[in-house]
C-alpha cells in the first residue's frame, strides 16, 4: 500500500505517530541498556548503586 511522507523545507522527514512511538521505544531501550551496563560496572567495583 503506498504511503505519503511529508518533509519540511530543511529536508527533515515528519514521522507518523507509529514511527515516533517506535523511535521513542528504541531510545528508551538504549537508555535502559546503558543504565544496566553502568550498574554492572559499579557492582564490579563493589559499589551498590541506589536504583
Amino acid at each position: 500500500m503506498p504511503w505519503l511522507s511529508w518533509w519540511d523545507l530543511d529536508g527533515n522527514l515528519f514521522l507518523s505517530g507509529e514511527e515516533r512511538a517506535e523511535k521513542e521505544y528504541q531510545r528508551a531501550e538504549q537508555e535502559r541498556q546503558k543504565k544496566d551496563r553502568l550498574i554492572a560496572q559499579l557492582r564490579s567495583l563493589d559499589i551498590e548503586p541506589e536504583v
